[in-house]
């Protein structure tokens, strides 16, 4: 099989740690992951330190990545029990609203029924509602959605129950939309329990079941998304590990390896990380941008090839098929050959059409 081009990949939920985390990942190493991964747009979560919840903070931010991303970016303004109005004037900046309902990392976590309804009623309904809602929550998040009529997208979804409820709300209508992670579709509990503090993340890796329950309802599935949350080998082997795993590099590989495996086709690949990504979030069109993938190459994921900073994955040793050879970026060559060829400010800061 001849080398494939695909479009540029869109990952809609990453976690690139600046500011205030730049010892794990900054918008450069991130974004240089990003490319190798076949990734050339990023939507970037606001639970960084501050986090990203006004105009200063966002203003602070798509400064930065004028400078120093070699991929484009958007942002996410991220929900407090504070700033409905400040959050909603700042939805044509941002691609959509994140509010936090369960237990995450970082400083950002909604608690209060006041707050909520005061973000749902606020926020602009052309614009994506993204929620960090498991179980109940998501239940919760998905009846105010409906009682407010916004267009909601779940995040990570990661349980068979989570999946029957989300068919229910599909099939009556409703403007929802929803994603997984490559870690929740190759991985499970038997892998968290090998992997120790590498493999904690939030939501936890579920059951054989619940994996299988994602692979059998993928049509009803939106989005692959990576959930990249790089931390130090420092921090996952330390008394209180923090959750999350990085995935920007390794998810172009995994998913080809289900193609070449009959899991899934070229066309659904395409549609769950490029279409379905720049229609939910009216996302620019990157013109002159495209992948190139040898599909026969078979490889071993290995950090020692990693571009992130943390240098380490979840998938270490996992055998795979595709390899990323060549990156091109508004016709530019931005990545070849395993060598990141862009320099800082090559990416733009995105804002949704």
């Amino acid at each position: 099989m001849a080398i494939l081009r695909l479009p540029g990949l869109i990952d809609v939920h990453v976690h690139l740690r600046e500011p205030g985390g730049e010892q794990k990942e900054d918008l450069t190493s991130g974004s240089a992951a990003a490319l190798a991964g076949g990734v050339t747009m990023l939507l970037d979560m606001p639970n960084t330190h501050p986090p990203l919840v006004d105009a200063q903070t966002f203003d602070h931010k798509f400064a930065l990545i004028g400078r120093k991303a070699l991929c484009d970016v958007g942002l996410y303004v991220g929900a407090t029990e504070t700033n409905a109005l400040q959050a909603a004037a700042l939805a044509p900046r941002a691609v959509g609203l994140k509010i936090y309902l369960d237990q995450t990392y970082g400083p950002l976590r909604m608690r209060d029924l006041t707050a909520m309804l005061s973000h749902f009623r606020d926020w602009p309904e052309e614009r994506p509602i993204a929620v960090h809602a498991e179980g109940l929550s998501m239940a919760m998040a998905i009846g105010l959605a409906r009682i407010f009529g916004k267009r909601l997208h779940l995040c990570h979804v990661s349980r068979a129950d989570e999946m029957a409820l989300i068919r229910a709300a599909k099939g009556s209508g409703m403007q929802l939309t929803c994603e997984v992670t490559p870690h929740h579709l190759f991985l499970t509990e038997a892998d968290a329990r090998r992997l120790g503090p590498y493999g904690s993340m939030k939501p936890p890796l579920a059951s054989e079941a619940d994996r299988n329950a994602l692979w059998r309802h993928l049509d009803l599935i939106d989005c692959i998304a990576t959930d990249h949350a790089p931390h130090t080998h420092a921090e996952k082997r330390g008394e209180e590990p923090p959750p999350g795993v990085p995935g920007l590099e390794t998810m172009l590989p995994l998913l080809w390896t289900a193609v070449s495996e009959g899991r899934l086709t070229e066309e659904r690949l395409v549609e769950l990380t490029h279409h379905n990504p720049k229609r939910i979030f009216h996302l620019p069109i990157q013109p002159e941008t495209w992948v190139e993938l040898d599909p026969r190459v078979q490889a071993v994921l290995s950090e020692e090839t990693l571009h992130t900073r943390c240098h380490w994955t979840p998938f270490e040793g996992m055998r795979v098929r595709g390899q990323v050879r060549r990156v091109v970026l508004r016709g530019q060559t931005v990545f070849e050959d395993g060598r990141v060829r862009a320099e800082p400010g090559v990416g733009r800061a995105i804002q949704p059409e």
